[in-house]
């Protein structure tokens, strides 16, 4: 099973000093995936996780570490679907960004789950068949 990693979780990893016990769950499963090689990740996560980093060095030192992960290939049948996915929720007033339909295309079309903290995805997944992966 691949997971498709979202960015909060990496946010939460990467950046978050203090972490309580259920942040703790997270980052000890997100290191499980990365240690069984079922990670993904794809260039507009990459992005995210690289954004917003002002000073140089941090930037990357983060970079060279992500390095490590291949990008997974997003195609043109994912675009699509992404616009379709984006469409049919606001249809029914549900709102999302247009990277988080792109991370549902992705998994949908290519039969992966999705980690994340983001909220959104459970609304999405009430119309959308995406499959969010649980932890605990």
């Amino acid at each position: 099973m691949r997971i498709l990693v979202d960015t909060s979780v990496w946010s939460l990893a990467l950046r978050k000093k203090e972490k309580n016990e259920e942040d703790v769950k997270v980052i000890e499963y997100f290191s499980e995936i990365i240690k069984e090689l079922k990670l993904i990740i794809i260039g507009p996560i990459r992005q995210e996780i690289l954004s917003g980093i002002s000073e140089k060095e941090k930037f990357e030192d983060l970079k060279d570490k992500l390095s490590v992960f291949e990008n997974f290939p997003i195609d043109k049948n994912d675009y699509e679907l992404a616009a379709q996915l984006y469409n049919e929720c606001r249809r029914k007033g549900i709102q999302g960004s247009h990277i988080d339909f792109l991370i549902c295309a992705v998994s949908i079309n290519n039969r992966m789950v999705i980690l994340t903290l983001d909220n959104d995805f459970n609304h999405f997944s009430k119309l959308i068949p995406i499959k969010l992966e649980k932890i605990g």
